[in-house]
């Protein structure tokens, strides 16, 4: 048999354990949030971080309270306190019933108040307000890559987004097929991408960085590889890069947006010097169609002999 030391000296190193694992769990979590919707690096980002520490103050504000008559209760009828007033023929109370409900009552009318005014405040269509114009970016979502196109440059790019520091972002999305998911955790607002439609989104980055973007909605078998780069840089940057990447690359027109739209997975980003003209209105007619093959083809062939 172990003897009581032996026993007291394995609670100890269990205990020692269980800190461990405990301090490495709340280690990666906080590691976590530095990527994600808690450090944001824009206003949409910032203001919608604002929404979940208003949304957490209001909870705990009644669960905190909750929680302690939980076990004032407990610790006043105990059986040791003979002053409790035991009651077995108790069955209503007006004032306890209205303080039961009045609780969850409160909670959804507080948190969905805030839900609300944010949900208006953060409408995806809003323009954000600024002195700069805003930089217009055609995203267009692949199996399993996304497709930026700059259609005021003239350039596009896959699996990498290159904006201006401090300057709106104005997104117009669609899919090449099934429905995917556009964020930025740390720029903010979540969107769907859909064939045949177009969602708009606005975005900012206010400091430079490389943030990580994603595919918030399964998609397939390279979903978990649907991944895009966000390279925030000065307007200098920017500008600098659109020159560079007009020097070199393919041309993205329907054949090789044809070539492109095959299912391909893990795809290192890249650049297009040039793209045809409407490319992005022939993607979203030609998505309505997935059957034929050669849409995109005789849409630019049509357009060139106008």
């Amino acid at each position: 048999m172990m003897s009581v030391k032996t026993i007291a000296d394995q609670m100890r190193f269990d205990m020692r354990l269980k800190l461990l694992a405990t301090s490495s769990i709340a280690a990666v979590t906080l590691t976590g949030c530095s990527e994600g919707v808690l450090s944001p690096q824009g206003p949409i980002a910032s203001a919608e971080r604002q929404i979940l520490f208003n949304s957490l103050g209001i909870m705990l504000a009644i669960v905190i309270p909750t929680i302690l008559a939980t076990l004032g209760v407990a610790y006043w009828f105990r059986s040791s306190n003979l002053r409790a007033r035991y009651m077995p023929d108790f069955e209503y109370s007006g004032r306890l019933e209205m303080l039961v409900w009045s609780i969850p009552a409160m909670t959804v009318l507080l948190v969905g108040g805030v839900a609300w005014v944010g949900a208006h405040d953060l409408d995806p269509r809003k323009p954000i307000a600024s002195a700069v114009n805003p930089v217009r970016v055609q995203v267009v979502s692949l199996d399993w890559k996304w497709l930026f196109i700059y259609p005021d440059q003239g350039i596009a790019s896959v699996n990498q987004l290159t904006v201006p520091v401090g300057t709106p972002v104005n997104f117009e999305l669609t899919s090449s097929g099934v429905m995917n998911s556009f964020f930025v955790p740390q720029l903010g607002s979540q969107i769907y991408t859909m064939a045949g439609m177009v969602t708009r989104l606005q975005l900012q980055a206010d400091r430079p960085g490389a943030y990580r973007g994603l595919s918030a909605n399964f998609s397939g078998d390279g979903f978990a590889d649907m991944r895009f780069a966000v390279n925030a840089v000065p307007a200098e940057g920017f500008a600098q890069w659109v020159i560079a990447t007009r020097r070199a690359g393919p041309l993205l027109d329907a054949q090789a947006y044809a070539d492109l739209a095959r299912p391909s997975e893990a795809v290192a980003p890249f650049t297009y010097r040039e793209v045809a003209p409407d490319q992005f209105n022939n993607i979203l007619i030609s998505a309505t169609q997935p059957n034929d093959t050669s849409r995109l083809a005789d849409l630019a062939s049509q357009r060139t002999e106008k």
